[in-house]
């Protein structure tokens, strides 16, 4: 049986927690630098907070150190790492592996996403460097993800399933960093690809002012189940900017989506974390920020339109409140309003709207939304008394106390009393009386009984889970020198699966006939001047940018 974990982002110890109370089996979070999110860090103390929560239920936490480092870095980084490896972090996820020459703490390695994990041969790779969980390319298909799972059966493969997509390929982003020296691979993408550009095809402009590398977003929440039967183990949500709101939702929706598929299979797959979720609202990924959405990442198109959130299509059965905001697309623009009064909207007929703004959608998320509970046994005998939770670890307490006959039935008191675990990260399943005799024992008796169980089944709980151990000998690797350091003309900016004339239907594979075909030098120019050269590489499928 394959264990499987929901994978939710985390810009802060407060929204992992909120993550896993929805659901997640695991979270990814930054630390205070060397993150890919550089606006997303966070002090060991925080993540040793979140470290503490999410091990109660058996879920993990990663921490991102996925950025280049440079060598002035490499102490404070090995520093960092052994922090982290105290405050029982679960893995690093790293991106260069020049850390391998370090003297890492025994910690797990995850290879992120930043090092272009698109064939088997890069996964072996990696596996033969020791690492355990590789976070595969976002533009993969599901057969080449089944691909990589037969030729790699034993490694744990991390598949992207929701959020932003980035239009390069992972790592391979240089935009940034050539216009602005902000590089991507250190934390501190300038979103290239949400500007806009004009596009020009042989000396004449065909495309002003749009937004043409804007890819929408990635959804794969009715793909989950191919997924997991293409060998991924891991199911992550993209976000580690996004606020509390967002994660509670998507991870919530994808939760319900994930325990679906493995109720259809339950001798092949199992969660890999603890508990059971109670919510109070009924998650839709649509309500949460997006830009529209694709589930083909290895095809993805972009909203040329606009690169804000579009929010979820306004329909006749959609009811509309006061606040709330709506947009829709006029002459190419996005233009948005909020509603005074929802009662009196009249929709122009012919326009499409979508709602970016739920306003007691949003209310309800601002709350308490959601309860994770262990499910636990009580068993009271005459000389001790048990709880046993859904892991089959057990609290138990000695009974020394004498109790008098009672005149009346106290089994039903006693389990009510017994099974009050409000406040406590424990349910009540089962409260099994084993007294021979009808004894009178007085409530706060059993509080006191109650509160010690949970209290030492909490503590058993942290001892319980295993901090996973993984030595490494500090290695050399080759890597070669990144572009950060040597600003190569001949280095794209960017190498895309998402292409241009397909977005536009001029695919130079499709038989159909377009203007477009005939196109043969192309370029796209920003609105101050600089112009990026488009080649396409048609046997590979890609589009490659450079910096004109």
């Amino acid at each position: 049986m394959r264990s499987i974990e929901l994978l939710a982002p985390a810009k802060t110890a407060d929204i992992g927690i909120e993550a896993i109370r929805h659901g997640a089996d695991a979270v990814y979070i930054g630390a205070a630098s060397f993150g890919a999110r550089a606006a997303a860090g966070n002090s060991v103390e925080d993540i040793a907070r979140l470290v503490e929560y999410a091990h109660l239920f058996k879920a993990k936490v990663y921490v991102t150190v996925n950025t280049i480092i440079f060598d002035k870095e490499l102490e404070e980084v090995e520093r960092l790492a052994w922090q982290l490896y105290d405050a029982h972090v679960d893995a690093l996820i790293i991106q260069d592996l020049r850390l391998l020459s370090l003297n890492l703490p025994p910690i797990p390695l995850h290879a992120s996403t930043q090092m272009d994990n698109r064939t088997a041969e890069q996964v072996r790779r990696l596996v033969g460097l020791g690492f355990p969980q590789v976070v595969l390319a976002r533009e993969l298909t599901i057969n080449e993800i089944k691909a990589i799972h037969e030729a790699c059966p034993d490694t744990l493969l991390e598949v992207f399933v929701h959020g932003a997509l980035c239009v390069s390929l992972s790592g391979r982003c240089n935009a940034s960093e050539a216009l602005f020296r902000r590089s991507a691979n250190r934390g501190e993408c300038a979103q290239v690809c949400r500007m806009a550009f004009d596009l020009i095809a042989d000396g004449k402009t065909i495309l002003k002012d749009k937004h043409l590398l804007s890819l929408r977003d990635n959804c794969q929440i009715s793909n989950l189940e191919q997924l997991l039967l293409a060998g991924a183990s891991s199911l992550k949500i993209e976000g580690r900017l996004k606020d509390a709101e967002y994660v509670k939702n998507v991870t919530a929706a994808y939760s319900q989506a994930l325990d679906a598929v493995i109720a259809k299979h339950p001798k092949e797959f199992c969660r890999a974390s603890s508990g059971h979720v109670q919510l109070t609202f009924r998650p839709d990924v649509t309500k949460s920020f997006n830009r529209g959405f694709v589930t083909d990442t290895s095809k993805p198109d972009a909203n040329i339109d606009t690169p804000k959130a579009m929010g979820e299509p306004v329909t006749r059965h959609t009811v509309l409140h006061n606040g709330d905001g709506l947009c829709y697309i006029d002459k190419g623009k996005l233009i948005g309003f909020r509603i005074n009064n929802a009662d009196k909207f009249q929709p122009i007929r012919g326009i499409k709207y979508y709602r970016n703004q739920d306003t007691e959608w949003n209310k309800t998320l601002s709350k308490t939304s959601a309860e994770r509970k262990i499910f636990a046994d009580i068993d009271l005998y005459e000389d001790h008394i048990t709880m046993t939770d859904e892991d089959g670890i057990t609290a138990s307490v000695e009974i020394e106390e004498t109790f008098e006959l009672a005149h009346t039935h106290q089994s039903g008191n006693i389990e009510r009393q017994l099974g009050k675990l409000g406040g406590t990260i424990f349910e009540a399943k089962n409260v099994n009386i084993h007294l021979r005799k009808n004894y009178f024992i007085p409530a706060s008796q059993l509080t006191r009984w109650r509160q010690t169980l949970t209290a030492q089944l909490t503590e058993e709980r942290l001892n319980f889970y295993p901090q996973i151990i993984q030595h490494h000998t500090p290695v050399a690797v080759a890597s070669p020198k990144p572009f950060e350091l040597t600003h190569d003309r001949e280095t794209p900016v960017m190498i895309c699966k998402y292409c241009i004339r397909r977005q536009l239907g001029a695919c130079l594979k499709d038989s159909q006939t377009h203007p477009a075909d005939k196109w043969k030098d192309m370029t796209m120019r920003m609105s101050n001047g600089t112009t990026f050269r488009i080649t396409c590489d048609c046997t590979n499928c890609q589009m490659i940018l450079y910096l004109q």
